[in-house]
């Protein structure tokens, strides 16, 4: 990503300001594309799970509609607060201003945005491996936890059995525990987060020292 819009920096201003709005709405497009693609299939096993046949035809495009209004409306993620678009932005801010932090990047902006992603578990709850260290990480589509896949495969082939995050009450299946589009880039976010998190830390211990006392004459 950090490629393409070093690329775009290249046209004149007026044509560059166009391209980098081409950009990220074509990247808030591909995020509001992938939220509605776990809708519909959250929709699915939804209406799947509880239809009932009656007396009468059904018409399942309203009952999918219906259905899908209320999952939407029931998820709590923006595509605006996407690590994906914080990406796309770092990535323009960087070109001219790399080093520098993005005006409003706050530790507390910075926290804000890793507790508003789609990361809902920050280590493996199998392996114990954090998150941005795990070999083939994988989600599910229901709960949107995070396994090591292998772990994950074989905790499922044990018969029916629900996440093993602590208090999750969805039933895993192993078609529905994947890789998706934005994982990868989510779990890199997080990992660039983890990075800024760190050297604050090591600032502020670095702040908090007290200054030796010179030794008297």
């Amino acid at each position: 990503m950090g490629y393409i819009v070093f690329e775009v920096q290249k046209e004149g201003e007026k044509s560059r300001f166009n391209l980098v709005k081409q950009l990220e709405d074509a990247v808030v497009e591909l995020v509001e594309a992938h939220e509605n693609c776990l809708h519909y299939s959250s929709t699915i096993r939804s209406v799947g799970d509880a239809y009932q046949p009656g007396a009468e035809l059904t018409d399942f495009r309203k009952l999918l509609d219906t259905e899908f209004e209320k999952v939407k409306a029931s998820s709590s993620s923006s595509p605006q607060n996407h690590p994906l678009i914080h990406q796309f932005q770092h990535a323009v801010w960087n070109v001219h201003h790399a080093g520098e932090t993005m005006p409003g990047e706050e530790q507390e902006d910075i926290v804000m945005t890793s507790t508003e992603s789609n990361i809902k578990n920050l280590n493996c709850p199998l392996t114990g491996k954090p998150i941005t260290e795990l070999t083939e990480p994988v989600r599910s589509v229901d709960c949107k936890h995070i396994y090591e896949k292998n772990a994950i495969l074989n905790f499922i082939k044990r018969g029916r059995v629900k996440c093993p995050v602590a208090a999750c009450p969805k039933v895993l299946q192993a078609k529905t525990v994947i890789c998706d589009p934005l994982l990868l880039f989510e779990i890199d976010e997080q990992r660039s987060l983890s990075r800024q998190t760190a050297r604050t830390d090591v600032i502020e211990d670095f702040t908090q020292m007290e200054p030796r006392e010179e030794a008297s004459p």
